[in-house]
């Protein structure tokens, strides 16, 4: 299908403390998409993800508890088993008559767990049922215990996760590398896949742009000064402030405190994505610095079978929860169509 140009943008109304999630939440959690960069220097002969040690633990936990209180309450929570490791997953029900006949799956961005999802969740529970889940190697709740050797690994603990959830299809809706892993898995593991929703993807449609990926060495690095790390989310959000708020604090201490032992997220291949039999909403911002947006729309409109492609002009990488409302109303739109 065309793409299209999304509605304008609004920030009438918002609270400081809004507006600051907004500027955490999603460009913060990128910081570590790129550290690829600077990999090999800092590479750890861990097999596996782990804390650093366990004050530093302790330390994301205390702010991984004050982040949540942003979260709705979940109606269940639980730690699914995969092959590699355990899997921590948030269930919500949605409101009642709600339009969606499958459960979204919320995949944030890299380094960002689930309180991420705190400006979305109000809208995403009128559409229908929502997990929200930690990724698995990444700092969170969730425990990897077996390495995750490659991208199909990858895909892997997702499909064993959907699995043991009590419903046989899924909405994928992954912002950032959050996309990516939804991609990647829907490539891999297509059946339980209802649809994908991705906002502002890294590495899906387009590469991650050299000045970007420059400006990210320093902010992944975790002994460099605090300063370095707030300047590139402020960089990725768009010029957008950056407060010490809770979920600003978690994203910091996961950065410092967590070593992560995954593959180096490559460019989904354009034949992996034309081979794509699924309904797929990409949501994509009009300023991200994560990749040149008119090539990542050029790529999405050419080689998506049953592709919806959106651009909010204006938009920073944090488009996911600057417009989290709009965004809730073009995935409503979308699932309509499907229909």
């Amino acid at each position: 299908m065309p793409g299209r140009t999304g509605g304008a943008m609004t920030e009438q109304g918002e609270t400081a403390g809004k507006r600051r999630r907004r500027a955490w939440g999603v460009t913060a959690a990128v910081v570590l998409v790129l550290a690829g960069v600077a990999g090999v220097a800092l590479r750890s002969p861990s097999p596996v993800g782990h804390w650093n040690s366990r004050s530093g633990r302790d330390a994301f936990l205390a702010d991984y508890e004050r982040a949540w209180q942003a979260m709705p309450r979940p109606d269940e929570t639980l730690d699914v088993r995969t092959d590699f490791g355990f899997v921590r997953v948030y269930r919500f029900e949605g409101a009642p008559n709600a339009r969606s006949q499958h459960p979204f799956v919320l995949l944030p961005g890299r380094s960002s767990p689930s309180p991420v999802w705190a400006d979305n969740m109000p809208s995403l529970l009128q559409l229908g049922d929502v997990y929200a889940l930690d990724l698995l190697g990444e700092p969170g709740l969730s425990v990897q215990e077996a390495p995750i050797e490659d991208f199909a690994d990858n895909a892997a603990w997702l499909d064993q996760t959907l699995a043991a959830l009590p419903a046989e299809k899924f909405h994928l809706l992954g912002l950032s590398i959050g996309g990516w892993t939804a991609t990647n898995a829907a490539t891999h593991f297509p059946g339980r896949v209802a649809s994908l929703v991705l906002i502002d993807p890294a590495r899906t449609f387009a590469g991650i742009p050299v000045g970007t990926a420059l400006r990210a060495i320093p902010a992944s690095v975790p002994w460099l000064p605090k300063a370095w790390r707030d300047s590139f989310t402020s960089y990725t959000a768009g010029g957008a402030p950056v407060e010490d708020e809770p979920l600003a604090r978690m994203i910091e201490t996961a950065m410092s405190a967590y070593t992560i032992t995954l593959p180096q997220p490559e460019l989904i291949p354009e034949q992996d994505l034309a081979a794509l039999e699924m309904p797929v909403l990409a949501v994509l911002a009009g300023e991200s610095v994560m990749h040149d947006t008119a090539t990542a729309a050029q790529v999405a409109e050419r080689t998506l079978r049953r592709g919806t492609v959106v651009v909010y002009p204006g938009a920073s990488h944090a488009v996911g929860s600057e417009q989290a409302e709009a965004i809730a109303t073009e995935i409503g739109a979308f699932l309509d169509a499907q229909r």
